[in-house]
This record gives C-alpha cells, sequence and structure tokens, in this order.
C-alpha cells in the first residue's frame, strides 16, 4: 500500500514532536502548550479502538478534543484488532485529524492484555495487519507508529524490518525495551541504527526518538548523533509548557509567570473537563510547576487538597500579590 506522507512532508527538520501520555497531554494542557512553546506536531492522548466501538464512546471522545491551535493534531490509537482499527482510522479521519499513530509500545498490563501496546512487539505479523487496516481506514491521512526497541531485549534490528516493511509515515522509537520501562537510560545508540536500516532499505519512513531529552539542546544533540528526522518529547514537558519556545527569555521563566500559567491551565481544565473528568488529574502538574522555591513543598502539600479552580486559585492569588509587591519595592 502506497506511502502517505501528509503533513510530515510540509514539517522544518528536525523535527520537535510531543508525546502522548495518559492523563497529562490532554486537550487543556496542550493548548496551554501550543501557546507558550508550540511543538511542530502534538498527539493526543492515546485512545481505545475498542472502547470508541463500544457504548462507552463519547467518554472517551473527550481524549480526542484539540483545537486549531494544536495543528498538526495527531489522534493515537492502541488495540489488537486489524478490523478496529480500520473503522477508528475513518471516525478519526471524520474528526479532522491531520494524522494517526499507532501505539505499539505502551508496557501498561491492562492494554498488554488486549495484545496491544507494546505486546505487539511480540506480534509482528499482526502489527502489520493493523497498520494495513489502519492506512486503508485513513484515506488521505498519514499513518505513523510509536514503539519500543524490543520486549525483553533489543530485538530493534528484527522489529524495525517489520514495522517498515508496512510504510508508516513515521515510526518513534522510545529507546527502551519494554522489560525496562523507563528505569534505565535510553539508548540512543538504537535510534541511530533504526535510522541506518531505514537508511539502507531506501525507506522513505521518517526515524524519530525518544527518551531521555530534558532540553531543546540536548534534543538537537541527540538528532546530530543518531540522525534521526526528530524527536519526541515526554516527560520533560511536566510543568514546563515553555519546553518548546525557539525564543527563550534570557532570564528564564519567572515563578509570577509559572504561577499565571498554572491558574491558566486550571481555568482551562475546568473549562473543558469539568464534571467529566476528575480534578486529580490537575494535581499531577501542580507538582511539576510548584518546585525550587522556598515554601514549594507547603504549597503543594495544600494544592494536593483542592477540589476545583476557584480552591487553587485561593492558594495562589496571594502569592502573586506578595511576588508582585516585592518586585515593586526593588
Amino acid at each position: 500500500m502506497t506511502m502517505i506522507k501528509g503533513f510530515w512532508e510540509k514539517l522544518n527538520r528536525p523535527i520537535l514532536a510531543l508525546a502522548p501520555m495518559a492523563n497529562v497531554t490532554d486537550a487543556a494542557f496542550r493548548e496551554i502548550i501550543a501557546k507558550y512553546g508550540k511543538p511542530d506536531v502534538m498527539w493526543t492522548e492515546f485512545v481505545s479502538c475498542d472502547g470508541l466501538l463500544s457504548p462507552g464512546r463519547e467518554h472517551l471522545l473527550l481524549d480526542l478534543q484539540y483545537s486549531e491551535l494544536q495543528r498538526p493534531i495527531v489522534g493515537q490509537i492502541f488495540g489488537s484488532k486489524p478490523e478496529h482499527f480500520y473503522e477508528v482510522a475513518r471516525l478519526l479521519q471524520q474528526l479532522g485529524f491531520d494524522g494517526i499513530d499507532i501505539n505499539m509500545g505502551c508496557p501498561d498490563r491492562a492494554v498488554e492484555k488486549q495484545g496491544a501496546g507494546a505486546a505487539l512487539v511480540k506480534t509482528p505479523r499482526l502489527a502489520q495487519e493493523i497498520i494495513a487496516a489502519t492506512k486503508r481506514g485513513a484515506g488521505n491521512l498519514p499513518v505513523s507508529v510509536k514503539t519500543r526497541i524490543g520486549y525483553n531485549q533489543n530485538t530493534l534490528s528484527e522489529w524495525i524490518k517489520y514495522l517498515l516493511e508496512s510504510e508508516p509515515a513515521a515510526i518513534t522509537i522510545h529507546a527502551r525495551t519494554r522489560k525496562e520501562m523507563s528505569a534505565v537510560p535510553a539508548h540512543w545508540d538504537a535510534v541511530r541504527e533504526a535510522v541506518q536500516i531505514a537508511r539502507e532499505s531506501q525507506s522513505e519512513t521518517l526515524i524519530l526518538g525518544n527518551g531521555d531529552l530534558s532540553s531543546i539542546p540536548e534534543a538537537l544533540q541527540k538528532v546530530t548523533e543518531s540522525g534521526a528526522a526528530g524527536i519526541m518529547v515526554g516527560r520533560g514537558i511536566f510543568g514546563n509548557p515553555w519546553f518548546f519556545d525557539r525564543n527563550p527569555s534570557p532570564e528564564g521563566v519567572s515563578l509570577q509567570q509559572r504561577f499565571r500559567v498554572m491558574q491558566e491551565h486550571t481555568r482551562l481544565f475546568e473549562k473543558l473537563f469539568a464534571g467529566r473528568k476528575s480534578f486529580d488529574v490537575m494535581k499531577k502538574h501542580y507538582k511539576a510547576y510548584i518546585s525550587d522555591f522556598p515554601g514549594a513543598r507547603e504549597l503543594r502539600a495544600n494544592l494536593m487538597l483542592v477540589k476545583n479552580a476557584d480552591e487553587a486559585e485561593g492558594l495562589l492569588t496571594p502569592l502573586m500579590m506578595k511576588l508582585e509587591k516585592s518586585q515593586s519595592f526593588a
């Protein structure tokens, strides 16, 4: 089946991508990131194909919300039934996504029990069937894959050949095995190997690397060393929607600015998800936003107790006023 490249052809190199992270990169956080430091391409949280074809579909559609500011936006899906990927690819096409990504790397046990996520590394022929079915349903949308370098051990040299045969527009490689999770440093030499294999097979599939990227200079260095077309950032974005800002202030992000954006993020989360998603999702972000300043531990502990945006603002507003006052006397 012909490779459709879609928006991937138009992106500048190196490509800087935002990773999909469950209960983290929802529509609210992506909107904040798009506003303060937009990457070249963004992924949604991953969504179950089986779930999208079930009576519980309406709730899952929350995870597929996006705004025009977030384009190009890729909908990520997981599952193990090719026919379901076909149907859901058609749905994502109707929802106006710019691309579709298949999760073949998630180590969650509940996902793997379905034969999905990282479990697909062990069933490469099924993985190929899933890519083919997704491409049939995707119409003119490009289809990509996010995966790992192996399951219990590094089998990338064999595994990636199956993927390249299926001609996805891009493959993002989390440079660890399923067994390693995130407990060891990412093996960026494996990303370099994947680039070499793609080159030798004359594949037009783009290779992106993922793992242990804490800054844009570090990401650019990894691109240079590996030869990858780009990188994907996951944990580095926590508490730092400015991560992808190409022109950061030499002074960095002030504490006042951090508080203000955190408030904006909270209000947006409540606007989009009030009564439909647990407010506890925001508390993951508070832990990351609130760090490295006197009184951070106490404020963080208090924020873990709030139940809505008003309560969070009640804690932050006095601190922001105090900061403004101290600056005016500086």
